[in-house]
């Protein structure tokens, strides 16, 4: 799981740029064994209405583009 975590992370980077500029951020919470990735939400993001739209629009999509074995992306 560590080799996906660090897909994770990379993935994560790319995408703070784009989340600070609003200002919020995320932050990688865990990677479970069946996939799943749990990440907060943070700053502005954390209450936003769009943000169940851009976790799936845009958080999700680089995520599974860096890490495919990735089954899916929740906001805890």
């Amino acid at each position: 799981m560590d080799k996906v975590k660090e897909k994770v992370e990379r993935a994560l980077s790319r995408i703070r740029g784009y989340l600070r500029r609003d200002g919020g951020d995320i932050k990688l919470v865990e990677v479970t064994p069946e996939g799943v990735v749990k990440v907060r939400l943070m700053g502005v993001c954390a209450g936003c209405p769009y943000a169940m739209q851009t976790l799936h629009a845009v958080v999700e999509r680089e995520i599974k583009k860096e890490a495919p074995e990735v089954k899916r992306v929740i906001a805890v």
